[in-house]
C-alpha cells in the first residue's frame, strides 16, 4: 500500500517544521549573553568616563596612579590590645610596634606578624580533655606520658598542666617567632622531661603526700632555665599537678596502706592527748619541790643545833691539842712519832711542848 503524501512525512502534515512527537516550535530557554555586546557596552562606558572619550596616555596614567595609591594604602594595619606587631622587611626582623594603628611599607617589601603576647596558653600532659556533646567534658588518660619512675624505683601516675605565655623580656617576641619552629611542641617536650627528672630525684611517699608544691616549683624553675638556654622567648607562668596516684593496677592496695597509716597517726595523736591531759598533771604533783619552796626547820631543832655547835667549838679551843694544831711541827722539840711524840687525846694529835 503506497504512502499518501498529504503534507509530507509519515507523522502527519505540516511540513518539515514539526517534530516527530508533535507540532509547533522547539522549546526555547535562556539564551547565553552576547560577548560582543558586553564588550561594546564596556567600551562605551569607559569613553564617557575618560576625557576625550578615548583611552590615551592620560587615562593610563590615571589608572597607574590609582593602583599605586591603593598599594600604598594597603600598608596600614591595626594591632589589637593583646598583640604586638613585628615588622619584617623581606623576611628579616626590623622592629616591633605597639597596639593601635600602624603603617609598614606595602607587600612584598614589608610584612607584619601579630602574635598574642598577653594570652595565657595551657598544655595538658598525661591527659586529654575531650569535648562530647552527649557526655560533656571528659578526661582521657595518656599512660605513655603520665607513668614515671621515682627515685626509690616505684611507678607513679602524674597528670599535670603547664601555663605559659610569650616572654615580655627584651627580644622575647623576636626569639619566640624565629628561634623555635613549634612553640607548643617544644614547651610540652621540655615540661615532660623536667617532670620526669624531678620525680626521679624524689621518693614515692613525699610525692603522694606533702611535696606537691615543692615539685611544682622545681619543675617550673627547671623548665624556665631550659627554655632560656634555647632562646625560646617563652615564660612559664605556673605548673599545676592535676593527679598524682600509683598505677591503676595497685591503687586499691596503696589506698589500704594509706588508710592504715592514717589510723596509726590518729591513735598516736589520741594517746599523746591523753598523756598531756591526765599523766602530766599527776607527775607534777609527785615531783619533789625545789629547795626554795621547802618549809624551814622548826625553831627548837634550830636552837639545839646551834647550841651543840657552840659547845663543840669551846671544847676545841680549851683542849691541849689546840696549841699544837695552831703551831707548826718545827716548833716541837722533836719530830712526832707514834711512841713518844704523839699521844692520842680524843681524835686530835697532841705535840709535847719542850717548854
Amino acid at each position: 500500500m503506497p504512502w499518501s503524501n498529504q503534507g509530507g512525512g509519515p507523522w502527519g502534515s505540516g511540513g518539515g517544521s514539526k517534530g516527530p512527537w508533535g507540532s509547533g516550535q522547539p522549546p526555547s530557554g535562556p539564551t547565553p549573553p552576547d560577548l560582543e555586546e558586553f564588550l561594546r557596552r564596556s567600551q562605551d562606558r569607559l569613553r564617557t568616563v575618560l576625557p576625550g572619550g578615548t583611552l590615551g596616555g592620560k587615562g593610563l596614567g590615571l589608572i597607574v596612579l590609582a593602583a599605586i595609591a591603593i598599594w600604598l594604602f594597603s600598608g596600614f594595619f591595626r594591632v589589637d590590645s593583646e598583640e604586638v606587631g613585628v615588622v619584617l622587611r623581606f623576611g628579616k626582623y626590623v622592629r616591633e610596634v605597639q597596639p593601635g594603628l600602624n603603617y609598614h611599607l606595602p607587600y612584598p617589601i614589608e610584612s607584619v606578624l601579630t602574635p598574642k603576647v598577653t594570652r595565657i596558653n595551657k598544655i595538658d600532659i598525661g591527659m586529654r580533655v575531650v569535648e562530647d556533646l552527649r557526655r560533656g567534658t571528659t578526661i582521657r588518660d595518656v599512660p605513655e606520658e603520665s607513668l614515671m619512675l621515682t627515685g626509690d624505683e616505684n611507678i607513679v601516675d602524674v597528670d599535670f598542666s603547664v601555663l605559659w605565655r610569650i616572654s615580655i623580656k627584651p627580644n622575647g617576641v623576636k626569639d619566640y617567632l624565629f628561634n623555635i619552629q613549634q612553640p607548643e611542641g617544644t614547651v610540652k617536650a621540655v615540661a615532660e622531661s623536667a617532670m620526669r627528672e624531678v620525680i626521679g630525684r624524689s621518693t614515692l611517699q613525699p610525692i603522694l603526700t606533702g611535696a606537691r608544691q615543692n615539685i611544682e616549683a622545681a619543675v617550673q624553675d627547671l623548665m624556665q632555665r631550659v627554655l632560656d638556654s634555647y632562646g625560646a622567648g617563652v615564660q612559664i607562668q605556673q605548673v599545676q599537678l592535676q593527679k598524682v596516684d600509683p598505677p591503676s593496677q595497685v591503687i586499691d592496695a596503696f589506698r589500704d596502706v594509706q588508710a592504715a597509716r592514717a589510723d596509726l597517726e590518729r591513735a598516736q595523736n589520741e594517746a599523746q592527748t591523753y598523756a598531756n591531759r591526765v599523766v602530766a598533771p599527776r607527775r607534777s604533783l609527785r615531783a619533789p619541790k625545789p629547795i626554795a619552796t621547802r618549809p624551814s626547820p622548826r625553831p627548837r631543832a634550830r636552837r639545839r643545833a646551834s647550841s651543840r655547835f657552840t659547845t663543840n667549838t669551846r671544847r676545841r679551843r680549851t683542849s691541849p691539842a689546840s696549841a699544837c694544831i695552831s703551831r707548826p711541827w718545827n716548833g716541837c722539840s722533836a719530830a712526832p712519832t707514834k711512841s713518844s711524840s704523839i699521844k692520842g687525846a680524843g681524835s686530835f694529835p697532841i705535840c709535847r711542848s719542850t717548854s
